[in-house]
């Protein structure tokens, strides 16, 4: 599975928008049909829309203007300003893109080995959003971890929130556990802690779209509930991410920038007309409730360590 494919000088993006149902392919041929798809969310994930918009640079004419609107298409991932900035310094773009591409898998390869000896024999794994093939470009990073230790016999169960209102985790998530053969569970957002207290999780492990150089993460909005219920009963909370998510330049949780989307995806699940709704798309996991990160450097005790 992969998120995107360069083809006879246009990107095509497998429009996430449409799956389970449909597996749609988007032709773009400029750089705002990029930026428009990593908006609308037809690729999402923070690896994989660095990578889209490092090969939307290479799409466009006036390449200072095209970084400043891709940047703008997702404010909170960190990824996405790290490959444009990549693309638009580059002597060849397109080439720089598939340089990217061609890292976040290596990354992510490494990410879901070293992760994997975290994962006790027999253990029951939550996570939260999607974080496998289609966010990264390579086997995943949280999902690819999970995905790694039931190679090794270790996992039993991927325990997957569906992860409202877009439904990643039940769309996503549980369409590619059943594609490569990991054994999963849907949970509603709002049983989890049920699920912790009956002792059917074992431990939770999330990805990230922006880590903080005090190791504050910023993940899908629900990322930081997971966290505060996994230490109240004693879970381990592990965030897997590659290096190009860590943000130095960003000092703390208060700093990174929390995209706010469109008000209609919460109200249109079933709010009576005239509601108002606010939506954030992350919330922020202070690094304090965080286990470890891993990284395709191995895993990370501390933020010190994290950031070195």
């Amino acid at each position: 599975m992969t998120p995107v494919r360069w083809r006879e000088g246009t990107l095509e993006i497998l429009d996430q928008r449409r799956l389970p149902a449909a597996e749609v392919w988007l032709r773009c041929a400029r750089w705002q049909d990029v930026a428009d798809a990593i908006r609308t969310l037809a690729v999402r994930g923070a690896p994989a829309i660095g990578i889209a918009a490092a090969y939307a640079v290479a799409l466009a004419d006036d390449r200072p203007a095209a970084a400043v609107g891709l940047k703008a298409a997702r404010p909170t991932a960190v990824n996405l300003a790290w490959a444009v900035e990549r693309a638009l310094a580059a002597a060849d773009p397109l080439r720089e893109a598939e340089a990217i591409a061609a890292e976040e898998a290596a990354r992510c390869e490494a990410i879901a080995t070293a992760g994997a000896s975290l994962i006790p024999p027999g253990a029951r794994a939550m996570t939260i959003c999607h974080t496998g093939a289609l966010a990264t470009g390579g086997v995943g990073t949280a999902l690819g971890v999970v995905r790694y230790a039931h190679r090794e016999g270790r996992l039993r169960e991927v325990v997957a929130c569906e992860t409202r209102p877009l439904l990643q985790g039940a769309r996503l998530t549980i369409w590619e556990c059943m594609r490569i053969g990991l054994p999963a569970r849907l949970i509603v957002d709002g049983a989890a802690g049920q699920a912790m207290r009956r002792g059917e999780v074992d431990l939770v492990i999330a990805g990230a779209d922006r880590i903080a150089a005090n190791g504050d993460t910023a993940n899908k909005v629900g990322t930081y509930g997971l966290a505060v219920l996994a230490r109240h009963h004693g879970l381990p909370f592990y965030i897997a991410a590659p290096s190009s998510t860590v943000d130095r330049a960003t000092p703390d949780g208060g700093a990174i920038p929390i995209e706010e989307r469109d008000p209609d995806e919460v109200l249109r699940i079933g709010a009576p007309a005239g509601a108002r709704a606010s939506n954030p798309a992350f919330d922020v996991t202070p690094a304090e409730l965080i286990s470890a990160w891993i990284t395709e450097r191995g895993v990370h005790r501390s933020a010190s360590d994290l950031v070195r």
